[in-house]
């Protein structure tokens, strides 16, 4: 942060022997100052005309309010023309060593988890999942055998189940059908009625579902 101006030759002629501010009667202490201070050359300042001289806003604030007060007719800015603003260099603490160290180790580990999540679905090697070659394989040498063999497994669970209703429609007519018929043969008949109707028309959505499973072998 700026605390200070480099005083330029006006300022150092001004406050010199019959310079402009020997009139202005300066307090002692002020004008001893700002001549302690125009003494002190500060080597550190960047200037291509080698070492200058810093004055404080302090100082500069307290000859501007003693400007004003004597309702002077020099006017600050003039005395300031040439002078700069001196900015000091920021000189950056040196950094921990374990830390840089630390910092190094963490961006290292986040990019290898960032270089395995995008290399993941592309690659064979996921320690997480067994027998990646296999599945592989499968993926890209057998689809038609995997989907021939899911359309066997669907046709069978479509002939049990066929199975399954005629026998259920056929016991649950004969048991029922006792409340109907006293003779065994009429019980019979109306169970065998009923289970083939109910078999027709479970063979209708049966050849239906095969037509279409087997249109897509």
């Amino acid at each position: 942060m700026a605390s200070s101006l480099l005083a330029g030759e006006r300022f150092v002629r001004a406050l010199g022997p019959g310079g402009e501010l020997e009139r202005e009667q300066l307090p002692r202490k002020l004008r001893a100052e700002l001549e302690a201070a125009l003494k002190k050359k500060h080597t550190g300042v960047n200037s291509p005309n080698g070492p200058r001289r810093l004055v404080s806003f302090r100082l500069i604030r307290d000859l501007h309010q003693h400007l004003r007060d004597r309702d002077s007719t020099l006017y600050l800015h003039e005395l300031l023309e040439g002078s700069e603003i001196y900015l000091p260099e920021v000189v950056k603490p040196p950094r921990n060593p374990e830390l840089v160290a630390r910092l190094e180790k963490i961006k290292i580990q986040l990019a290898n988890e960032e270089y395995k999540r995008i290399t993941r679905n592309v690659t064979c090697q996921d320690p997480r999942h067994s027998g990646t070659l296999s599945d592989l394989g499968k993926q890209v040498f057998f689809p038609g055998v995997l989907s021939k063999v899911r359309s066997v497994k669907a046709l069978v669970v479509t002939i049990f189940n066929f199975i399954v209703t005629v026998v259920a429609a056929f016991v649950c007519t004969y048991l029922g059908s006792q409340y109907v018929f006293t003779e065994m043969a009429s019980r019979v008949l109306a169970a065998l009625i009923v289970a083939s109707v109910v078999g027709l028309a479970e063979l209708y959505v049966m050849v239906r579902a095969v037509e279409g499973e087997l249109g897509e072998l």
